[in-house]
């Protein structure tokens, strides 16, 4: 396997699912940091704006294809129209309440998306990945930020699709001895893109805490629906381990500089070690931004956690990479890019 370019040198990176939100705002970082990138994306759960978005923010221009990653034939001819030299893999369904309701769904789109990729990749000799995972695999077992060593225990068809990609990728590299795998497990990457022109914008009505916060902050819905306050945690409402995406762009960019250390595959948590409940986020949201959210509390859904927390330590010790974002800068530019963009990318 030839080696990567120098750290100062460009490299070509497929994204997949990169119009999506940790996809596109991962783009970004690669594009401010001087790599060149092609985006796979079918745009199921993302908004081709997000490209315009893109290329405005950065200044940069990337080739971008809309495709299922499930086709190999389209996939294969996006291969063989650039000198790729890794992957970043994002492209999954991702939504636990969905999973619950149609999990052969989210197998068909996450483990088989995974399987085509690798096979193509491994036609055109491409062996570098960089797998976006989920410290959603631990389950519900732990009350303490959790380290890459602790036994996975996923809960909903969601984090066990996730958990499926991760064995079918170590039996990949079992298999093909230059491969070279880096899992990056993280929960929940929220805010924007500092200059509001890149953020979170998910088809239909918002499902992840920060968007629902925002949509009632602007008025686009009444309350913010709280899901589950018998939690056993403090206040009762669900905790998260939330964490700046371009703190979490960063980290994939980081990883792919330290791809070639070795072949297999390696399993790193991202996250900033600290665990805040929804309420929490709800008051941090008010002190941030200077807009009462109002609330209230409904019965927990199906498939959910109540605590998850990840210790990203081993990412610091190896790589030198640290979460610098806090609370109140993830608060702030999430709101920034509701207020830019009322309609999403539309207006």
């Amino acid at each position: 396997m030839a080696p990567l370019p120098s750290p100062g040198s460009a490299m070509t990176v497929l994204v997949t699912g990169g119009a999506g939100f940790i996809g596109s705002h991962t783009c970004a970082d690669l594009l401010d940091h001087g790599h060149d990138v092609v985006i796979v994306d079918d745009h199921s759960n993302s908004s081709p704006g997000a490209l315009r978005a893109l290329r405005e923010v950065t200044r940069r221009e990337l080739a971008a294809y809309r495709a299922d990653l499930r086709d190999d034939r389209a996939l294969g001819e996006v291969f063989a129209r650039h000198p790729i030299d890794a992957v970043i893999h994002f492209a999954a369904k991702k939504v636990v309440p969905e999973s619950v309701r149609i999990p052969l769904e989210y197998y068909s789109v996450n483990v088989g998306g995974t399987v085509s990729l690798l096979r193509v990749m491994r036609e055109h000799a491409v062996r570098r990945l960089v797998f976006s995972s989920s410290c959603s695999v631990y389950g519900d077992q732990f009350g303490h930020p959790i380290t890459e060593d602790e036994p996975p225990g996923p809960v909903n068809p969601y984090a066990r699709s996730k958990l499926v990609c991760e064995q079918v990728l170590a039996d990949a590299c079992a298999s093909d001895g230059g491969l070279s795998v880096i899992a990056l497990r993280y929960f929940n990457p929220v805010g924007a893109h500092p200059s509001g022109g890149l953020g979170e914008e998910p088809r239909g009505a918002p499902r992840a805490l920060m968007p629902c916060i925002t949509q009632v902050a602007a008025g686009l819905a009444a309350e913010l629906l709280v899901f589950g306050g018998d939690s056993p945690t403090p206040d009762g409402t669900a905790i998260r381990d939330y964490v700046h995406v371009m703190d979490v762009a960063g980290a994939h960019r980081v990883a792919l500089a330290h791809i070639d250390e070795q072949p297999g595959l390696r399993v790193r948590n991202i996250g900033t070690g600290a665990g805040t409940s929804v309420l929490q986020m709800v008051a941090a949201f008010r002190d941030a931004c200077g807009v009462h959210v109002p609330y209230v509390i409904t019965p927990r859904r199906s498939g959910d956690v109540a605590s998850l927390v990840a210790d990203a330590s081993r990412a610091g010790r190896e790589w030198g990479w640290r979460a610098s974002r806090g609370l109140a800068e993830m608060c702030r530019d999430a709101w920034r890019f509701r207020l830019l963009h009322p309609k999403g990318y539309k207006g």
